[in-house]
């Protein structure tokens, strides 16, 4: 099960509706494709039905995803709990630089934001999941572990 925001729901949710929107072109682009002739020799058909096939395939993971998520609801939790949703400040042990991370059901991508956004399925993330203010989280990474102490929880 994948613990998501409430605002992540949403923007799958509208990445959905605009595949299945998508879907119903490239149907189209099929149909104009097959009516150009020999289907053996005919590059825009071939694309077309790969175009398809990926959007399917798409399609099919955002769904799943919906399904098996559940939003989480920080509401009842204490204010010292790292949820899903959550901004927090950490301190690298090692290096005593402070950072801010997010933790979030899917990363969106971005890299213009003033925190590093961390999905709760990454060894941080699932170090930081119910991690408490003032608690030092041990993170397993490929190049080692490190450990990094809650400072704060912004929001």
């Amino acid at each position: 099960m994948d613990f998501i925001t409430a605002e992540e729901k949403v923007k799958l949710v509208e990445k959905l509706a605009e595949l299945r929107a998508m879907d119903k072109q490239l149907i189209q682009r099929i149909a104009e494709a097959r009516a150009l002739g020999d289907l053996r020799e005919n590059a825009e058909y071939h694309a077309s039905r790969e175009d398809k096939a990926m959007n399917d395939a798409k399609i099919k993971d955002i769904e799943e995803r919906v399904a098996r998520a559940q939003v989480a609801d920080s509401s009842s939790l204490p204010a010292d709990v790292v949820f899903v949703g959550a901004i927090v400040r950490l301190r690298d042990e090692d290096r005593g630089r402070e950072d801010l991370y997010r933790l979030v059901g899917q990363s969106s991508e971005r890299f213009d934001l003033e925190y590093v956004e961390v999905t709760t399925t990454s060894p941080m993330g699932m170090a930081l999941m119910k991690a408490r203010i003032g608690e030092v989280i041990r993170v397993d990474l490929p190049r080692g572990t490190k450990n990094f102490t809650i400072i704060e929880i912004v929001t």
